[in-house]
Protein backbone atom coordinates (compact mmCIF):
# COMPACT_ATOMS: atom_id res chain seq x y z
CA UNK A 1 0.00 0.00 0.00
CA UNK A 2 1.56 3.42 -0.84
CA UNK A 3 1.32 6.38 1.48
CA UNK A 4 1.11 9.15 -1.31
CA UNK A 5 -1.58 9.77 -3.11
CA UNK A 6 -1.60 8.72 -7.36
CA UNK A 7 -3.61 9.87 -9.79
CA UNK A 8 -5.15 6.77 -9.68
CA UNK A 9 -5.58 6.17 -6.58
CA UNK A 10 -8.32 4.62 -4.05
CA UNK A 11 -8.60 6.77 -1.02
CA UNK A 12 -10.51 7.40 2.18
CA UNK A 13 -10.38 10.72 3.55
CA UNK A 14 -12.58 13.52 5.22
CA UNK A 15 -13.47 16.66 2.69
CA UNK A 16 -14.94 19.86 3.66
CA UNK A 17 -15.97 22.38 1.19
CA UNK A 18 -17.43 25.77 1.86
CA UNK A 19 -17.88 29.09 -0.04
CA UNK A 20 -14.69 31.36 -0.02
CA UNK A 21 -17.13 33.22 2.91
CA UNK A 22 -17.00 30.19 5.16
CA UNK A 23 -20.66 28.96 4.09
CA UNK A 24 -20.27 25.00 5.03
CA UNK A 25 -21.69 23.34 1.91
CA UNK A 26 -20.45 19.83 2.50
CA UNK A 27 -18.17 18.10 5.38
CA UNK A 28 -17.78 14.73 6.03
CA UNK A 29 -15.12 15.26 9.14
CA UNK A 30 -18.61 14.92 11.48
CA UNK A 31 -19.48 11.80 10.29
CA UNK A 32 -17.90 8.79 8.13
CA UNK A 33 -14.93 9.14 5.57
CA UNK A 34 -15.59 9.26 2.10
CA UNK A 35 -13.56 6.33 -0.49
CA UNK A 36 -13.39 7.86 -3.73
CA UNK A 37 -11.59 6.67 -6.95
CA UNK A 38 -9.15 8.72 -8.31
CA UNK A 39 -9.45 9.11 -12.38
CA UNK A 40 -13.05 8.03 -12.60
CA UNK A 41 -14.85 11.04 -12.14
CA UNK A 42 -15.97 10.72 -8.77
CA UNK A 43 -15.02 14.20 -8.12
CA UNK A 44 -13.95 17.05 -9.87
CA UNK A 45 -10.83 16.74 -11.82
CA UNK A 46 -9.53 19.95 -10.34
CA UNK A 47 -10.34 18.84 -6.76
CA UNK A 48 -8.32 15.79 -7.99
CA UNK A 49 -5.42 17.33 -8.91
CA UNK A 50 -5.55 19.20 -5.33
CA UNK A 51 -5.39 15.48 -3.76
CA UNK A 52 -2.47 14.12 -6.07
CA UNK A 53 0.99 14.08 -4.02
CA UNK A 54 -0.40 14.12 -0.26
CA UNK A 55 0.47 11.78 2.20
CA UNK A 56 -1.26 9.90 4.55
CA UNK A 57 -2.28 11.60 7.86
CA UNK A 58 -1.88 15.15 5.77
CA UNK A 59 -4.37 17.78 6.08
CA UNK A 60 -4.50 20.20 3.45
CA UNK A 61 -6.86 23.48 2.59
CA UNK A 62 -6.96 24.49 -0.94
CA UNK A 63 -8.44 27.87 -1.90
CA UNK A 64 -10.06 27.49 -5.58
CA UNK A 65 -10.79 30.43 -7.64
CA UNK A 66 -14.37 29.64 -10.23
CA UNK A 67 -11.96 28.99 -12.93
CA UNK A 68 -10.12 26.21 -10.53
CA UNK A 69 -13.35 24.66 -9.21
CA UNK A 70 -16.63 24.42 -11.10
CA UNK A 71 -16.24 26.95 -13.96
CA UNK A 72 -16.73 30.70 -14.08
CA UNK A 73 -20.83 30.94 -14.65
CA UNK A 74 -21.84 31.24 -18.40
CA UNK A 75 -24.74 33.35 -19.75
CA UNK A 76 -25.00 31.03 -22.53
CA UNK A 77 -26.18 27.92 -20.37
CA UNK A 78 -29.20 29.95 -19.09
CA UNK A 79 -31.83 29.48 -21.33
CA UNK A 80 -35.33 29.93 -21.72
CA UNK A 81 -37.76 27.40 -22.10
CA UNK A 82 -41.64 27.64 -23.11
CA UNK A 83 -43.97 26.61 -20.22
CA UNK A 84 -45.81 24.77 -23.04
CA UNK A 85 -42.56 22.17 -23.06
CA UNK A 86 -42.91 20.93 -19.81
CA UNK A 87 -43.90 17.75 -19.01
CA UNK A 88 -47.60 18.04 -18.02
CA UNK A 89 -48.36 18.29 -13.80
CA UNK A 90 -44.32 19.41 -13.71
CA UNK A 91 -43.28 21.87 -10.55
CA UNK A 92 -42.40 24.72 -12.37
CA UNK A 93 -41.82 27.02 -9.79
CA UNK A 94 -38.13 29.32 -8.75
CA UNK A 95 -35.47 27.22 -7.27
CA UNK A 96 -36.60 24.17 -8.22
CA UNK A 97 -34.01 21.24 -10.28
CA UNK A 98 -35.62 19.44 -13.03
CA UNK A 99 -34.27 17.34 -15.44
CA UNK A 100 -33.63 18.14 -19.00
CA UNK A 101 -33.22 15.91 -21.71
CA UNK A 102 -31.28 17.34 -24.86
CA UNK A 103 -31.94 16.25 -28.51
CA UNK A 104 -29.43 13.80 -28.41
CA UNK A 105 -30.77 12.16 -25.65
CA UNK A 106 -28.39 13.43 -22.55
CA UNK A 107 -29.76 14.40 -19.73
CA UNK A 108 -28.77 17.26 -17.74
CA UNK A 109 -30.18 19.21 -14.54
CA UNK A 110 -31.39 22.70 -14.63
CA UNK A 111 -32.27 25.13 -12.28
CA UNK A 112 -35.12 27.37 -12.33
CA UNK A 113 -34.32 30.81 -11.65
CA UNK A 114 -37.45 32.68 -12.82
CA UNK A 115 -40.73 31.61 -13.94
CA UNK A 116 -42.53 34.27 -17.01
CA UNK A 117 -46.01 34.06 -18.28
CA UNK A 118 -45.03 32.17 -21.28
CA UNK A 119 -41.65 30.92 -20.38
CA UNK A 120 -39.06 29.96 -17.77
CA UNK A 121 -35.28 30.83 -17.39
CA UNK A 122 -33.57 27.74 -16.50
CA UNK A 123 -29.64 27.45 -15.05
CA UNK A 124 -27.70 24.95 -16.44
CA UNK A 125 -24.71 25.93 -14.94
CA UNK A 126 -23.52 23.68 -11.98
CA UNK A 127 -24.86 25.46 -9.08
CA UNK A 128 -21.20 26.72 -7.85
CA UNK A 129 -20.23 28.10 -11.24
CA UNK A 130 -18.81 31.25 -10.49
CA UNK A 131 -17.78 30.83 -6.99
CA UNK A 132 -14.72 30.28 -5.30
CA UNK A 133 -14.64 27.38 -2.71
CA UNK A 134 -12.37 26.31 0.05
CA UNK A 135 -11.65 22.67 0.19
CA UNK A 136 -10.21 21.00 2.93
CA UNK A 137 -8.97 17.40 2.87
CA UNK A 138 -7.56 15.25 5.70
CA UNK A 139 -5.85 12.06 3.48
CA UNK A 140 -6.29 8.72 6.08
CA UNK A 141 -5.68 6.27 3.49
CA UNK A 142 -4.30 5.21 0.14
CA UNK A 143 -3.98 1.80 -2.07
Amino acid sequence: MTQIVQPDSLLTLHYRITLDSGQPLISTFESKPATLQLGRGDIAPTLERCLAGITIGERHTFLLEPENAFGAHREDLVEKVRLEDFPTGAEVEPMVIMEFTAPDGTRYPGLIREVLDTHAIIDFNHPLAGKSIRFEVEVIGVS
